[in-house]
């Protein structure tokens, strides 16, 4: 059976060669063609509709529409052809070249009548015309129209379509969609099993759909689609999988960035931060005007928007994570509930300041070129977004660590953590270590606001949206321990995407700060708990 589909599609695409070839159209051209349509019987418009499809002119699509629509005429002073123009109602074009012919009364034009069989004819012309276009991208897209809405009097035109393709990827739609013409056919049951393997190897949601009207039944088409659709269900339940993992890693790496800066000043200083979440809106809002100023200024620097406001976000609210501690913090030291207080009292400023400047409206952040779109990988579409921002994030995470164990002010910091009168005795200026760690951790939250304005509306509410979230990491992965605050983001925003499909984002948040509770009564260090005597104190 498959030599014999092989031998009809090759002789398919012979016809088709011999009609282009041999036809007065292919040799006079589409100005011929047109002129059958003037024809008083309807069998030889019928033909000149054929001549007009073989022809392949780029003109004859659109003359066929027309002719379909009822929009094709004949001017009475001199037989001309014409359909309408685009551009202007009640203005015509010579349909076979293209001439503008201006305004024509309507009582000089006589229109070219068809009948239902002149329109299907139209209908397979224009499939086999988008089938055999020269552009690849409308071969593609006709095809899958045609899996979309399968017409079983379209399968000769996709023969002769397949046998002509060169482009792979094509030539695979091309022939899901004659298996979905085959299953709304007539065709024997062997053509119809061999259609339902190919649909079943397309794994997707689209192939379920077509197949599920096939499974009922005791035939063997009716065995064989219920076959093909329980190994699709269970591929897809492997692609859900697979999605919600990557979502989960993608809501993972939002957390690390916005839980990485408050892992350090909480670690360090043991202060409770309300105001981290408001670095991270400071942050976004930085990058809002930098792209503000490109697009008013320097139109082609937008997709280097955000390398420009990256450094920009990390100093100006490294700089005001400074100003907070030696203006108000360093005098609260040792009293956590001021503390609290005192930096929820600053949060509330930093959002009626952004409130008065900004307004209260989201603003629009826009993405680079480089960072829209998506990818797909089986039956996953990833938006490139997303994607770079969980690079970022591990970016991110693998410069701090450096920092941390290279660098001398790293080396200070880590001295402090675990013991905070021995390091002032060695000579550490621990009042600066605390400031220039502040400093540091409001940075890299404005660095986090940067990536998550690419995802996330801009708004004086932002922060809001994260501090809570950024606690539970810290806590759960260990307070100032770098590697527990990336193992506890990942879970957590993993185990966010696994739990919303049962119980939607509401319940599965809660349900996810339930089992923080009870792990931090058993664990009350978290994941991954300091070491030395500052931290067992």
């Amino acid at each position: 059976m498959t030599f014999a589909r092989t031998i009809a599609a090759a002789l398919s695409a012979l016809l088709v060669a011999l009609v282009l070839a041999l036809s007065p159209a292919a040799a006079e051209g589409l100005d011929a063609a047109v002129a059958g349509l003037k024809e008083k019987s309807f069998n030889k418009r019928l033909d000149a509709v054929s001549a007009i499809a073989a022809t392949g002119d780029p003109r004859a699509a659109e003359v066929l529409n027309a002719l379909s629509d009822g929009n094709a005429f004949i001017v009475q002073s001199d037989g001309r052809v014409v359909i309408p123009a685009k551009e202007a109602a009640g203005s015509y074009v010579d349909a076979a070249t293209g001439e503008a012919l201006g305004e024509i009364p309507d009582g000089a034009l006589d229109r070219v009548k068809i009948n239902n069989r002149m329109r299907g004819a139209i209908r397979d012309a224009l499939g086999s015309l988008t089938l055999m276009s020269k552009d690849p991208a409308q071969r593609l897209t006709a095809a899958r129209t045609l899996f979309a809405a399968p017409d079983p009097g379209a399968i000769a035109s996709l023969d002769a379509a397949i046998a002509a393709e060169t482009d792979a990827g094509v030539k695979q739609a091309m022939q899901q969609a004659r298996a979905a013409a085959v299953l709304q056919s007539d065709l024997p049951e062997a053509d119809k099993l061999a259609a339902i393997s190919l649909v079943r190897d397309m794994g997707n949601q689209d192939a379920l759909a077509l197949l599920t009207p096939l499974a009922a039944g005791e035939d063997a088409v009716a065995k064989a689609a219920a076959s093909a659709i329980a190994a699709i269900d269970k591929s897809l339940a492997i692609w859900r999988n697979a999605q919600n993992a990557i979502y989960g890693l993608s809501l993972g790496s939002v957390l690390l960035l916005a839980a990485i800066g408050l892992a350090i000043t909480f670690g360090v200083m043991g202060v409770i931060n309300m105001a981290h979440g408001e670095m991270v809106m400071l942050g976004a809002y930085t990058t809002f005007v930098v792209q503000e100023f490109i697009r008013q200024s320097a139109p082609g620097l937008f997709d280097w928007s955000l390398f420009i406001a990256l450094p920009l976000a990390f100093v100006i609210t490294g700089l005001v994570g400074i100003a907070m501690e030696r203006g108000i913090i360093r005098f609260l030291y040792g009293r956590p509930l001021e503390t609290l207080l005192a930096t929820w009292g600053v949060s509330l400023i930093l959002q009626q300041a952004v409130r008065t400047i900004f307004g209260p409206n989201n603003r629009e952040v826009g993405n680079p070129s480089w960072m829209s779109g998506s990818v797909e990988l089986g039956q996953l579409a990833l938006t490139w977004n997303r994607l770079y921002i969980i690079a970022f994030a591990l970016a991110v995470f693998a410069a701090l660590y450096i920092a941390m164990r290279h660098t001398s002010f790293g080396l200070q910091m880590r001295a402090v953590v675990q013991n905070r009168r021995m390091a002032g005795s060695m000579g550490i200026r621990t009042k600066w270590v605390d400031a220039l760690t502040f400093g540091l951790g409001s940075g890299i939250a404005g660095i986090a606001g940067v990536a998550i304005s690419q995802i996330d509306n801009v708004s004086p509410n932002l922060g809001q949206s994260y501090i809570i979230d950024s606690f539970m990491v810290v806590v759960f992965g260990g307070v100032g321990n770098l590697w527990g605050t990336l193992v506890g983001a990942m879970t957590l925003g993993v185990a966010n995407k696994f739990l919303e499909p049962y119980s939607g984002a509401v319940l599965g948040k809660i349900l996810v700060l339930v089992f923080i509770i009870l792990f931090i009564q058993k664990r009350p260090r978290g994941l991954f708990a300091l070491k030395g005597r500052g931290a067992e104190a």
